[in-house]
């Protein structure tokens, strides 16, 4: 068998990552309003196309509104008038840190517990990393600049908190967990960061 056709068996064999799996197929959140309250009516069946726990989903979109709510298990209330656009918008917040794979975009991803710390694994391309901890929002409309940004090619004074899976030291900043090549839990290092992907970065010890 010449390259050509090895080739091209191997290309027939692999398994298709791309027809079906670069999109979710995910109801329209549902607002209905209550009084001073909005329902949030669909919950459940969000919930069961995301493959993930619909109380979750619920604590997530309560902080990313910036106010308090009661969850009642297919669906969810929250203080305040909301339409369905700023539940959308929550919601895809949901979905860019607990369901899509910041290393190849794909939603096939499970939510695992190891060592107390949320983890998001990746079927499609293996990828392991922890689900980066989300600050809480507050009710106010007035935004501000995050003094904890962490921007490539910079380097910080990081307190090493942690351990990834692949043996390097983890940080804490803001919103972004920091991996830290060489680094070693209890240390306080000079980090240079190489690269970051949506809350995640990765430095090196200096």
């Amino acid at each position: 068998m010449d390259y050509e056709a090895s080739l091209q068996r191997a290309i027939d064999a692999s398994p298709d990552l791309t027809a079906d799996h670069d999109r979710l197929t995910v109801p329209d959140p549902s607002a209905q309003r209550d009084g001073a309250f909005t329902r949030f009516t669909n919950l459940g069946d969000v919930a069961e196309a995301l493959a993930r726990d619909a109380e979750q989903i619920h604590s997530v979109i309560q902080r990313e509104l910036g106010t308090a709510g009661q969850f009642e298990g297919d669906w969810a209330r929250y203080n305040g008038s909301f339409s369905a656009a700023d539940l959308q918008t929550a919601l895809d917040r949901y979905v860019e840190v607990y369901v899509t794979c910041t290393e190849c975009g794909l939603p096939d991803t499970e939510l695992v517990t190891e060592n107390r710390n949320t983890m998001l694994r990746c079927a499609a391309c293996g990828a392991f990393r922890p689900v980066a901890k989300q600050p809480a929002k507050s009710s106010s409309s007035t935004v501000t600049e995050q003094p904890d940004a962490i921007e490539e090619g910079t380097t910080y004074e990081l307190e090493v908190t942690g351990t990834g899976r692949k043996g390097d030291g983890t940080a804490e900043r803001g919103k972004y967990t920091i991996f830290i090549e060489g680094a070693r839990e209890g240390e306080t290092v000079r980090a240079y960061v190489k690269s970051v992907s949506g809350t995640l970065a990765f430095a090196q010890k200096r």
